[in-house]
């Protein structure tokens, strides 16, 4: 059975019929619900300095999902570990993993805007060495042992409740990024399918003598929504769809590849990619099936500040139309 994911980013653009109070607000409410209904991962994501006020910080937004939720596990992919000072970051996720009951887990993203390193004082042409250097100490943090750090002898307590640290992959689409976990001993998470990488990856392990990790590929469409009318649901948000796949497209660069990448400037091209799409419950079934058991449906009920009724709708005609049949199966 296919994973159920719910996922936020809480973009509130200007055609929005909504604010950013009533996205916050509904995305809690929505998390509790899917933790009630048993969905398998609730997935944030980081960005900095977009108009549209992309979420900026995925660990309080989870923190808050933590403390209405009981059971469902908390992803960031991705967390834009460059942008964080690296002790405050360990604190951080320490706090969360035990306060969540070690229900966190993240991918690292080395960040492709340049602006967004400007915003918070970071030089974008260091990123990798920064990448780097924080994960050298995160993980001596971990630890909980005294290790030195820029030139004093430091500690960081608590540690986290996971053992030895909250379960992490290294995010990216390039060779580098696959050496990259190999080096540190992480699983690897590329931002589009390609096998390629999980060879060099599976690779540098080898030559490093290290036991490679978990290597997982994303696949299927990057949001979903379920109608019983897809067409009249088309009508409503496929302008807020539109403008969520521009947005996203427009900050990347030629070199780089993303599950989640759309090359559509009309609705109906949109419509017809299937990175976006709106299912019946008899199309959200097969879905699941071809995203197969290692896979995930995204429903993100709040995409490009959707209204939330839409989005309840959608997640409620899930959970009775296609859950019980993904279980069944």
């Amino acid at each position: 059975m296919a994973m159920s994911v719910i996922r936020f980013d809480l973009r509130c653009p200007a055609a929005s019929p909504v604010t950013h109070i009533d996205l916050y607000r509904e995305a809690l409410a929505m998390a509790a619900w899917a933790d009630e209904q048993g969905f398998e991962m609730a997935v944030l994501s980081e960005h900095h300095g977009d108009a549209d006020g992309y979420l900026p910080s995925p660990l309080v937004l989870a923190a808050a999902i933590a403390g209405r939720t009981e059971r469902i596990p908390l992803f960031i992919s991705a967390l834009l570990v460059p942008l964080h000072d690296p002790i405050r970051l360990a604190e951080d996720l320490a706090v969360l993993d035990l306060a969540s009951g070690g229900r966190v887990s993240f991918v690292t993203g080395i960040g492709y805007r340049p602006g967004e390193y400007q915003l918070l004082g970071r030089d974008f042409h260091r990123r990798g060495k920064l990448l780097d250097e924080a994960l050298e100490t995160m993980l001596a943090a971990w630890s909980g042992e005294p290790f030195e750090h820029n030139g004093a002898t430091v500690q960081v307590l608590p540690r986290p409740l996971t053992r030895p640290h909250p379960m992490m992959f290294i995010g990216g689409s390039s060779p580098a990024a696959a050496k990259r976990a190999a080096r540190f001993g992480l699983g690897l998470f590329p931002a589009a399918e390609d096998p390629t990488l999980a060879d060099v990856y599976r690779e540098e392990c080898a030559r490093l003598g290290k036991e490679p990790g978990m290597v997982l590929m994303p696949g299927g469409p990057a949001c979903v929504f379920v109608s019983d009318d897809p067409d009249r649901t088309w009508a409503e948000i496929g302008h807020l769809l539109l403008d969520d796949a521009t947005t996203y497209a427009a900050h990347l660069t030629d070199d780089m590849r993303s599950q989640a990448a759309s090359g559509a400037r009309t609705v109906e091209e949109l419509r017809a990619e299937g990175v976006y799409r709106i299912v019946t419950p008899e199309q959200c079934v097969a879905l699941a099936d071809e995203v197969g058991l290692m896979g995930g449906v995204v429903l993100h009920p709040l995409c490009a500040g959707v209204h939330p009724d839409i989005g309840w709708a959608s997640l409620e005609l899930y959970a009775s139309a296609v859950l019980p049949r993904l279980r069944g199966a």
